[in-house]
């Protein structure tokens, strides 16, 4: 019903910035909630940042101040802005959205910090 694909991963060096997209299509009307996990290896998948629609958004704090999360709801696009990157940010991040009751799941980017 929902498909979410992210792009914008790679290597980048300690300090660093990448800036991850993710694309919802499918057969929806309007999405309200879209977000961020990551997950490194051998630790659980945590939440990173979520948008709404109307413009509210929460961080982790371990990434507060650091990443930025945006909305183009015309384009039913999702954005992470990710700065002052850290070698402990090393993970995979998937997009994310709640529709219709039901978790959506990007494939995942992956995100390596290291120099």
């Amino acid at each position: 019903q929902v498909r979410l694909v992210e792009s914008g991963g790679g290597l980048v060096q300690p300090g660093g910035s990448l800036r991850l997209s993710c694309a919802a299509s499918g057969f929806f009307f309007r999405i309200n909630a879209m977000g961020w996990y990551r997950q490194a290896p051998g630790k659980q998948r945590e939440l990173v940042a979520t948008s709404t629609s109307g413009g509210s958004t929460k961080y982790a704090d371990s990434v507060k101040g650091r990443f930025a999360i945006s909305r183009d709801n015309a384009k039913n696009t999702v954005y992470l802005q990710m700065n002052s990157l850290k070698p402990e940010d090393t993970a995979i991040y998937y997009c994310y959205a709640p529709y219709q009751g039901r978790d959506f799941w990007g494939q995942g980017t992956q995100v390596t910090v290291s120099a």
